[in-house]
């Protein structure tokens, strides 16, 4: 029996889509499985804008399943639209593809080198991957497979029966101006802004074959060449006799549409009859979709002709990217859940989408700012163990490290993201250096294996080696700057003696946070233990110029990893070369 529980926060948006939504299908299809729905067209890289078009149906459905209903998560992979443009930037490919414009996803060779059978496996492998990683539970849909086998006839030729009725509706937006549109729905992408893709199958189709024949909300592929640049010329309904000519290589024949499998309803009545095909209670869709004449408002009006229901569908906003060089999806740059997961652990990508309503952009972070986004997970997770988290954000925790079946994997020891990224920089992979490094943050409790701190170690090592600039990284002296250490006046000479004479007592991350910003308070006449708040600001200039000259005595430069973690990394030995002693 479902467990009936409603939302207890006015803040989770999650708990709140779920109490409409299992309200919503108990009136249309009571005692039956909440159906809620995705869709991705693997045209090329499926990136995180993209994501949100599944992530957020995801934690509406698992929410359903915690309370104890039967729950359908479908994404429907929209392989069977038109191959629209060769991409750049796509390892193996090159203008030589545009040979296949026009023609079904699944009948596009896939990329060189690739070991999967066409274009859209190729794509589809990756997503299905980081799926599995985030603890995404779905049922696959495949459109090609759907439409070959002739699953969907009967809504095909039901569609050519009212398609005067279709045509109609669509009429009511033609003299409307739409918004311009990339290629798949997809906008330029960039450390700005990142849109997901339309709903499923975000094509930007044309509405349909009209000639001289009239309108048909169908389009076949070429039984020559197999693209879609074909026009109906004659149908009849009660034959079901179609003929079709092709503009790209001359063929012409007359089929039987009730015998007939390929070919597929164009985009804007297509989704709406899967709408009714599946039963979907719930499915979000992008930006476009909210604009006049857009699929998810067309397709409203062109679900009931199948004898369905619009689901509800949330508009969700942009993902942005902040620190990866200007992207657009042709050049084939935009990142994915699959890049993503490889410098975070699963469970903060889940919590960025968890935490903010579909309608809230947020940004997915390449640079500096993912030590940030760590730090702020961190204390969410410390503050949700100890009781002092706020009801809205214990709801989106739980919903980035557990689905209704069970714990995601997570790291044993969970170091700051930060600490490991300065370990995994310094020993420039190094393991037994960077074990014993982590090992000498706690000594009290010291890491035994570096396995106790995988898989964010690994995560932040291949963040170090993938997004920090040559210049940015960590290069630690081998010899001592003698030239400095010979020009440092008096005052320097004792803050770097002060340094020295308190590291064997302060050897661990603790004490020598506590060690290097105390130097310059004993220096002042202040106690090293002297908060903020009981000093001068001059004290904090001080601070600064100590660390700097660390910094170049150490390093080279002004700046660097965190002094803690940089003195543990170098050792204590290299430590007091380095400093002249």
């Amino acid at each position: 029996m479902p467990i009936v529980a409603q939302s207890t926060e006015t803040t989770d948006w999650v708990s709140r889509f779920a109490d409409e939504v299992i309200e919503e299908s108990e009136r249309r299809a009571p005692g039956k499985p909440v159906v809620v729905a995705s869709g991705l067209s693997p045209s090329g890289p499926i990136h995180l804008g993209n994501l949100r078009e599944v992530m957020t149906p995801h934690l509406v459905a698992d929410e359903i399943r915690r309370r104890g209903y039967r729950v359908r998560h479908l994404i429907s992979w929209d392989d069977y639209d038109r191959y629209r443009k060769v991409p750049a930037g796509i390892a193996g490919v090159d203008e030589s593809w545009a040979e296949h414009i026009g023609k079904p996803l699944t009948s596009v060779p896939a990329p060189k080198g690739s070991s999967h059978p066409n274009w859209a496996e190729h794509f589809k492998a990756a997503m299905i991957d980081s799926l599995a990683e985030l603890g995404v539970e779905f049922d696959g849909i495949s459109q090609t497979a759907q439409y070959t086998s002739g699953v969907y006839r009967e809504q095909i030729l039901h569609a050519m029966r009212h398609r005067g009725d279709i045509d109609a509706i669509l009429d009511q937006y033609r003299t409307k101006k739409a918004p311009a549109k990339k290629q798949q729905g997809q906008k330029p992408a960039d450390e700005a802004e990142l849109e997901a893709a339309e709903g499923s199958g975000a094509a930007a189709e044309d509405d349909g074959s009209s000639g001289s024949a009239g309108y048909f909300p169908y389009k076949p592929y070429c039984g020559n060449c197999e693209k879609d640049l074909t026009t109906v010329t004659s149908y009849d309904d009660d034959s079901t006799e179609l003929t079709y000519a092709c503009t790209a290589c001359g063929f012409s024949e007359t089929v039987r549409l009730s015998e007939f499998n390929r070919g597929k309803l164009v985009w804007k009545v297509d989704w709406p009859m899967r709408w009714a095909y599946e039963g979907v209670v719930f499915e979000p869709s992008g930006v476009d979709h909210s604009s006049p004449g857009s699929s998810f408002q067309v397709g409203g009006q062109i679900v009931g002709i199948f004898g369905g229901k619009q689901p509800i569908g949330p508009m969700y906003a942009f993902v942005g990217i902040s620190g990866m060089a200007k992207m657009s999806s042709s050049r084939g740059g935009v990142p994915t859940p699959a890049d993503a997961l490889k410098i975070m652990e699963p469970q903060l990508l889940r919590w960025l989408y968890a935490r903010r309503r579909p309608n809230q952009s947020f940004k997915v972070a390449f640079d500096q700012e993912i030590q940030r986004l760590y730090d702020e997970w961190d204390r969410l997770d410390a503050k949700v163990a100890d009781g002092g988290a706020l009801p809205a954000d214990v709801a989106a925790h739980s919903r980035a490290v557990r689905t209704a079946a069970g714990e995601l994997p997570r790291t044993p020891r969970p170091l700051p993201y930060r600490t490991l990224a300065s370990v995994a920089d310094i020993t420039a992979g190094h393991a037994d250096q960077a074990l014993r490094i982590l090992s000498e943050l706690d000594p009290e409790q010291p890491l035994t294996s570096l396995d106790e701190a995988r898989p964010r170690y690994d995560k932040a090592e291949a963040w170090i080696n993938t997004h920090v600039p040559a210049e940015q990284r960590t290069i630690v002296r081998d010899e001592p700057d003698a030239e400095l250490l010979k020009s440092l006046d008096e005052a320097s000479q004792q803050s770097v003696r002060l340094l020295l004479d308190g590291l064997e007592s302060h050897w661990s991350l603790d004490g020598l946070t506590h060690l290097v910003y105390g130097v310059p308070k004993v220096q002042a006449g202040f106690p090293a233990d002297a908060t903020p708040k009981e000093l001068p600001p001059e004290i904090k200039t001080a601070q600064r110029s100590f660390f700097a000259l660390l910094y170049h005595l150490l390093v080279g430069r002004d700046t660097g990893p965190r002094l803690p973690t940089l003195l543990l990394a170098v050792g204590q030995e290299r430590v007091r070369k380095l400093l002249g002693e």
